[in-house]
């Protein structure tokens, strides 16, 4: 596996934090362009990522921003794969109203 001490594949990485189900998946996004790094499109799932990147990336119907925070040398349980990440963006998850469709906003 082409990873280094202070970096790790993307799709790897990815797939490790449990943000997709098959390492293939993370890597199909990736290769699609619907990855970005630090605000950069990626096209590759083996560039690496480092600590403090920051990844923007789609998730079903969610665009998910977290930074990265630590690596994993296998898929673990959700708990261990929690402290991977931080969540940076705070926009309204699914299932939560949107502020401009609520009726006070308007």
């Amino acid at each position: 596996m082409a990873e280094t001490e202070d970096g790790q594949r993307l799709d790897a990485w990815l797939w490790r934090a449990r943000f997709f189900k098959t390492r293939a998946l993370a890597a199909a996004v990736a290769t699609k362009g619907r990855v970005r790094l630090n605000g950069a499109k990626v096209t590759k799932a083996s560039r690496t990522v480092r600590v403090g990147d920051v990844l923007t990336f789609p998730q079903g119907r969610d665009i998910r921003v977290v930074r990265v925070l630590d690596f994993a040398d296998k898929r673990g349980p959700a708990s261990a794969a929690q402290l991977l990440y931080a969540v940076v963006d705070d926009s309204p998850t699914e299932g939560s109203p949107c502020p401009s469709r609520s009726p006070s906003f308007q």
